[in-house]
């Protein structure tokens, strides 16, 4: 699909995209006399780099040298967006950057982060994976006009940056940093903000204009209280690194340490091996942090009420990220082994849809005996041409992305592993195609429950009339895509795989049951557009 550039997305059937996250962020402090040695931007592109398959819309890195901000940002790629000449421009020693797959606002150059807010004090750049769902409500605390852009996280931009009128907050409490703190405990206490600013600043939120003073973490400690929704946030002035994550800890943010006392968050441990940071801990649902000369300071804002997204273990984490102190691999694999329980069948080979069915088909096959071996060779480059597909080509579907290995499967009796299903168009195409190749019998196992909601948390599944399993039965969604057999995991066994309580996970695009109530009006990805119409 062509982008306003003329280049083409990921997608060669817009209306069969795989599951979509909202974006990946980044974040890293080092100590000002070691920028020009550490090369945040740098870092932070390659960072970003691990981060790719969390978005593939924009990409954007805002960096500080201690005195001003500079952004750059641009629809595509990281590595289209990015190149040595600009990261060279990008000098500083605290950066924040964003790969963004857009849930709220359109996907345009306006909407692309880190957004980025002038303040009397200096500036404010941010960058946020999630959704907020009371995104409305919070626009009418801001004047009309404030607003440059058409996304949730511009409405937080603009709220921290210029926050109304709220009662004193008390200093942070003194405790030590949080260097090696354990990550199944509670973050540290809280010390003293040394580096914040004592300068006021205007507000040009609804109402009387005030001034009030603290920066940044105490902008946040009034803002996000009131902020409903998915967020994990990585912002920065010209002088500390923040980061915050939402009371459910629904999407994932980590803390990590680099040599030298330098600091890194993410949203995967994945990020930090790229750049030789060292896991520290995950960022606590209802946690924020700060990073500067003085150390790391972390405080509550909110009480934890955990609710990690159980997607993330299906599909949207990288294979070598670690959550809650389990390998992702580990669990998709894990969950391969009791698919083969649950849905046994006579088979001569278990291959998988690659990539993303590769971990759950291993665990398959070892569960089952089945031989597991590769019947569908993926082009990983699909989707990265300049030359637009005409309707001939895009009729091709699925081959461009995927093609047969016909000598491997001709006459067998296969078991095709996938992560999921949400439209069937993709799984349809891969039945034909390999019964076009000769395939005797194709049976097909996923390794997830069917995803009969929609997600309003971050993640751009459709609405409920657009998923298959919102519409269809399991056997009619088997006779839609033409497999022999279908069979998907249940939500008991999944959640049993990831070794977490049930009650700590986010379930709703599989059983319905939303964490957070969604009002039917804060619903949709176009809602300030709809807005200024």
């Amino acid at each position: 699909m062509p982008l306003r550039d003329g280049r083409l997305s990921h997608d060669i059937d817009p209306s069969d995209r795989p599951p979509q996250d909202a974006c990946g962020v980044f974040g890293v402090w080092v100590p000002a006399d070691q920028a020009s040695r550490a090369e945040v931007s740098k870092l932070t592109y390659y960072g970003l780099y691990a981060l790719q398959h969390r978005g593939q819309e924009s990409a954007g890195i805002a960096v500080s040298d201690g005195s001003r901000i500079v952004v750059f940002k641009d629809m595509g790629l990281v590595a289209q967006v990015f190149d040595e000449s600009v990261l060279n421009t990008l000098r500083g020693h605290i950066a924040v950057g964003h790969c963004r797959y857009s849930t709220t606002g359109a996907p345009t150059w306006e909407n692309a982060q880190p957004t980025f807010r002038s303040t009397d004090e200096g500036g404010l750049a941010l960058v946020h994976n999630g959704n907020l769902i009371n995104t409305l409500e919070l626009a009418t605390r801001l004047e009309p006009g404030v607003l440059t852009a058409t996304t949730d996280t511009e409405v937080l931009t603009a709220l921290l940056a210029t926050r109304e009128r709220g009662p004193e907050v008390p200093g942070l409490d003194e405790s030590s940093p949080l260097d090696g703190a354990p990550n199944d405990g509670p973050p540290p206490g809280c010390r003293s903000d040394n580096g914040a600013r004592a300068n006021g600043h205007s507000s040009a939120v609804r109402g009387e204009v005030v001034t009030r003073g603290g920066g940044p973490l105490a902008a946040a400690r009034e803002i996000l209280p009131a902020t409903r929704g998915a967020y994990s946030l990585v912002f920065m002035d010209e002088e500390t690194l923040y980061a915050a994550r939402d009371p459910e800890g629904i999407r994932p943010l980590v803390l990590g340490k680099l040599e030298d006392r330098g600091w890194v968050v993410a949203s995967e441990t994945a990020a930090l091996d790229i750049v030789g940071a060292r896991f520290v801990r995950e960022i606590e649902p209802g946690e924020m942090v700060a990073i500067d000369g003085d150390g790391v300071r972390s405080e509550r804002f909110a009480e934890p009420r955990p609710k990690g997204c159980l997607f993330e273990y299906v599909y949207l984490a990288r294979p070598d990220t670690t959550i809650a102190g389990r390998s992702v691999q580990a669990t998709r694999v894990e969950v391969g082994r009791r698919l083969a329980r649950e849905h046994p069948v006579e088979g001569d080979m278990v291959i998988p849809t690659p990539e993303s069915g590769t971990p759950a088909a291993i665990g398959y096959a070892e569960a089952s005996g089945i031989p597991y071996g590769q019947g569908l060779v993926k082009n990983s480059y699909v989707g990265r041409t300049f030359i637009q597909p005409s309707q001939t080509i895009r009729q091709l579907g699925i081959r461009l992305k995927l093609n047969p290995l016909r000598e491997a499967i001709e006459g067998k009796r296969l078991i095709v592993v996938d992560d999921s299903i949400v439209r069937g168009n993709t799984q349809r195409a891969i039945v034909s195609m390999l019964r076009d190749a000769g395939a005797a019998e194709v049976h097909v196992r996923i390794s997830s429950p069917p995803v009969a909601w929609p997600c309003f948390y971050g993640i751009d599944f459709a609405t409920r009339a657009e998923l298959i399993a919102g519409n269809l039965s399991v056997e009619e969604i088997r006779d839609s895509i033409g497999a022999d057999s279908l069979g998907y995991i249940s939500l008991d066994e999944l959640i049993s795989a990831s070794h977490i309580a049930k009650d700590n996970l986010c379930r709703a695009c599989f059983d319905g049951v939303y964490p957070i109530e969604v009002e039917r009006d804060a619903r949709g990805k176009y809602l300030l557009e709809a807005t200024r119409s």
